[in-house]
């Protein structure tokens, strides 16, 4: 169940007429064909331990939904102000009553031509929901935890660096500026530095490299480490970050231990 949790959720939105899945901010989500979303699929979301969906819900259903079964409903950032829900999927909540309320979600924005050509749900092998974060996070995986290792070690090297959580990542600062970040981009483990924009060109030619969504027109790279992390290059990219971050203090700091 664990291993297939995904393509249930797949399962439980796909069968709608005109549906389809795209990738928004590294996280699968479901659409009526070229409209709106109705569902996004979203897996420990800023370290808030939750594999969930959130919901198109109508209006009332959010409060209805949250209050009578806190457990396995709850408010999600971002779209819970405009009354969509939040559907917990490792709380042990049936698989059929997840259908419905995607089903619900999807009859909320698509046209209702669309919507007279719903038939009957499939049924979903599974009578409930239940995953383990470690297998479906790779941020909560022993890949992760030694990746982390590592990063600690060069970080720690770095006169005045400490280590920090930011919007659920963990993330290295020198001062008040972070310099690092390790984060779970889409599926894959990444290790995040600023190298300039005039670098982001170089480094891509490399597939192991990609400029990552929101900070990236800042001169920011991601490496992906999911697999392999060279220490010497990583060193490298973290103390090219650290000083374009850095007091001047600090640096000077840097040059007299060195």
């Amino acid at each position: 169940m664990a291993q297939n949790i995904q393509q249930i959720v797949r399962d439980v939105c796909l069968w709608l007429p005109e549906t389809e899945e795209f990738l928004s901010h590294g996280a699968p989500n479901f659409r009526v064909r070229g409209g709106k979303t109705f569902a996004i699929h979203v897996i420990n979301h800023h370290g808030d331990g939750r594999i969930a969906l959130w919901l198109k819900a109508p209006d009332g259903a959010q409060e209805l939904c949250v209050g009578a079964d806190p457990r396995n409903f709850f408010v999600p950032p971002y779209v819970g102000v405009r009354g969509w829900l939040g559907v917990r999927l490792d709380q042990g909540l049936a698989w059929r009553r997840i259908a419905e309320r995607v089903r619900e979600a999807y009859e909320c924005v698509a046209p209702s031509a669309l919507c007279a050509r719903i038939g009957a749900a499939p049924s979903v092998r599974g009578a409930a929901a239940r995953a383990s974060m470690r297998e479906l996070d790779p941020m909560c995986s022993a890949r992760a935890r030694a990746v982390l290792k590592a990063l600690r070690r060069i970080c720690s090297a770095l006169p005045e660096a400490c280590e920090a959580a930011q919007f659920g990542h963990p993330v290295w600062r020198a001062g008040k500026r972070t310099f690092a970040w390790v984060r779970n981009d889409g599926g894959r483990l990444t290790l995040c530095f600023w190298v300039g924009v005039d670098r982001q060109g170089l480094l891509t030619s490399d597939a192991r490299f990609r400029i990552p969504p929101y900070m990236g027109h800042n001169g920011w790279i991601a490496l992906d480490v999911t697999d392999h992390l060279d220490g010497a290059e990583v060193g490298a990219l973290a103390l090219q970050s650290y000083r374009h971050f850095a007091l001047k203090r600090m640096l000077s700091t840097g040059s007299q231990s060195g």
